[in-house]
């Protein structure tokens, strides 16, 4: 008994559907204009809104699952207590903080401000969800 081999071009109806779901898909992110904040999520205002710009968004879990710790708060230079890290567009801009990674070869870069300063305006800085862990104190 021989098995067959599957066919190497999809149905033509079946393409169409896929590049249909596909598409609206991804036209669907781009209709999100703004993001509130989850748990574990680090909202940076300090300075944007008095900027002209929304709040940034940091999903510091996101970061968790691909790296250590250290790499952040140890090679770049991230304090780990929440506010205490003096970074500006200029500082990320010049490849400090953020801009180590962010520069368009590791990660997007600083042109693309929508992916970072995507908080709904008003958002407050801080940790959601809890600024306090089991360690050696707050972060």
């Amino acid at each position: 008994m021989r098995i067959k081999s599957p066919p190497a071009i999809l149905p033509s109806r079946l393409r169409v559907r896929l590049v249909l779901i596909l598409s609206l898909g991804l036209a669907s992110l781009c209709l999100i204009p703004q993001a509130g904040a989850e748990y574990g999520d680090v909202v940076l205002n300090r300075i944007s809104e008095a900027n002209d710009m929304r709040p940034v968004i940091f999903p510091h879990w996101f970061h968790r699952l691909r790296f250590r710790c250290k790499v952040c708060h140890g090679e770049l230079g991230f304090e780990m207590r929440a506010g205490s890290n003096p970074m500006d567009m200029g500082k990320i801009i010049d490849g400090q903080y953020c801009g180590m990674c962010h520069n368009g070869q590791v990660a997007w870069s600083v042109d693309e401000c929508h992916l970072c300063h995507s908080g709904k305006p008003g958002l407050k800085t801080g940790i959601r969800g809890s600024n306090q862990t089991g360690g050696p104190g707050r972060w």
